[in-house]
């Protein structure tokens, strides 16, 4: 599971998510990526299970970039626990994913392949998403200029 080896303080406060993501949305590495349509906390494991999902598909060919990294903790109290006496403990990591965000990208398998390894990586995420090429993302841009 991913997780930051250290960090200068153990608990953070929620923070928001709003706005669409300024960094991390153009493809860089590979030909085919997934790209966040609505904002959430993606947690470390959920991360694992996607990243499994698609090179199983692939057969270990190809190359699978990561491009999100759970760096942020949430902490939960226990059960049935009464108001006051501090924050809980650390339950897990997450990664805050905004809208436009690249989450993965995916190269050397052709489209369909890659379009099937990305569909079942979806299902494994808690957000919508849309698979997209670097041809999409470039094209977009030149269009808006």
């Amino acid at each position: 599971m991913l997780m930051p080896k250290r960090v200068k303080r153990r608990k953070q406060f929620r923070g928001s998510m709003r706005g669409k993501a300024l960094r991390g949305n153009k493809i860089t590495n590979g030909e085919y990526g997934l790209v966040a349509t609505e904002p959430c906390w993606i947690r470390s494991n959920q991360i694992e299970a996607a990243r499994i999902a698609m090179t199983r598909h692939i057969k270990r060919g190809g190359k699978v970039w990561i491009k999100i990294f759970p760096d942020k903790p949430v902490t939960t109290k226990p059960a049935e626990t009464r108001m006051g006496s501090g924050k809980g403990t650390l339950e897990y990591w997450v990664a805050v994913v905004k809208p436009g965000r690249v989450m993965f990208e995916l190269s050397g398998v052709p489209e369909e392949v890659a379009r099937e390894a990305l569909r079942l990586a979806m299902h494994k995420l808690p957000c919508k998403c849309k698979i997209v090429s670097r041809a999409d993302l470039e094209g977009g841009d030149n269009s808006e200029n």
